[in-house]
């Protein structure tokens, strides 16, 4: 079989200084050319893969791309897909905006140029802004909240010792003692959701001190039949953090993953430094990841979008307060929490900045 590049010098090199991935296919859906975005895209020589069949170039998790080719082919028409998942060849997920077009010759369809453009980036920076936004909204109703609640609770409970001073018989101070103790709850209630009112301690810490004391703390409240499988990476360098209030953030997570995996459950801990890292919208020279994952039933999927606002927990004992009160301290280290659930697979992400 032939296979050959653009007629023209000026073409290749066009084609070449486009920042998108560019393939150029014939009748066959096989490849006649790639530009280099595109063997940077799919990590691919072009001598390597020019001349394969289109699905032997590109792996799709949803519709073919092989479909797309067709449906051009068929219609004659020009197709556009966004946010399309291809999964390349060597096992990499990517979500990306695919068009392709139709090339003609004396009226019939001889090529398809297929331009292709990662997405993946966007959509996680969007989400990242969306997900700190939503949680510093939240903070601000639940403190407004506390601040209302916490007024009448004071006055109320002061009434309620001012009666039991002028009560004499004990039947009733029983009741004055109810409204007293309740009041004291729903304080710590409010306390809890509002999370630690101090601003973090700076110092030195090792992260990895910091998850080892987390793993001793978990494995104290659930017993000898859970398993941690550890995967550090002993690089990492000292962080600037409050030492408590990581504690408090990591254990919060992987307490959760614990009581959702159960007694002979399994967590798993990652650790991994990343280079000119964005989170939301700023940009960091060495980002520190922690995944902490668990192999339980998975978060419902009504819960996903809701699960770090206070007061919202996918468990029947739980008052729904600790991963609201992990992303908050997490934040206040300039970084971010998110996740990702499946049944037998949630993991939770933790960036933290090292500057």
């Amino acid at each position: 079989m032939h296979v050959q590049k653009p007629s023209t010098g000026l073409e290749i090199r066009v084609l070449d200084n486009l920042s998108s991935a560019t393939l150029l296919f014939d009748r066959e859906l096989r490849l006649k050319y790639i530009n280099s975005a595109g063997e940077m895209l799919l990590a691919m020589s072009a001598r390597k893969i020019l001349g394969e069949y289109v699905n032997q170039v590109i792996l799709c998790t949803t519709t073919e791309i092989e479909g797309i080719l067709n449906r051009s082919l068929q219609s004659g028409q020009p197709f556009t897909e966004r946010e399309h998942h291809i999964t390349l060849m060597d096992g990499r997920e990517l979500t990306v905006d695919c068009t392709v077009s139709p090339i003609r010759e004396e009226g019939q369809i001889i090529e398809f140029l297929m331009e292709i453009l990662q997405v993946d980036r966007q959509l996680r920076i969007t989400r990242e802004e969306l997900l700190l936004s939503r949680n510093q909204a939240s903070r601000a109703l639940v403190r407004s909240l506390a601040h209302e609640i916490k007024n009448p609770l004071g006055g109320l409970r002061g009434a309620a010792q001012l009666l039991e001073r002028e009560l004499l018989e004990l039947e009733l101070k029983e009741y004055t003692q109810i409204i007293i103790q309740e009041a004291d709850r729903l304080q710590k209630l409010v306390d809890s959701m509002l999370g630690p009112n101090q601003l973090p301690k700076h110092e030195e810490v090792n992260i990895h001190q910091v998850l080892e004391r987390v793993c001793n703390l978990v494995k104290a409240e659930v017993g000898v039949g859970l398993t941690i499988l550890k995967d550090y990476d002993p690089s990492i360098p000292l962080m600037n953090g409050d030492f408590d209030q990581l504690i408090q953030a990591f254990l919060n997570i992987l307490r959760n993953g614990a009581r959702a995996a159960g007694k002979d459950g399994i967590l798993g801990i990652l650790t991994r430094i990343l280079r000119q890292f964005t989170i939301g919208s700023k940009r960091h020279k060495l980002v520190i990841l922690v995944e902490l994952s668990d192999n339980g039933p998975g978060i419902p999927e009504d819960l996903q979008d809701r699960i770090f606002f206070p007061m919202v927990s996918g468990s029947s004992d739980g008052m729904g307060v600790g991963l609201s009160i992990s992303q908050a301290l997490i934040n206040r280290h300039q970084g971010l929490i998110e996740f990702t659930s499946k049944p037998g697979n949630t993991v939770f992400r933790i960036l933290l900045p090292l500057e």
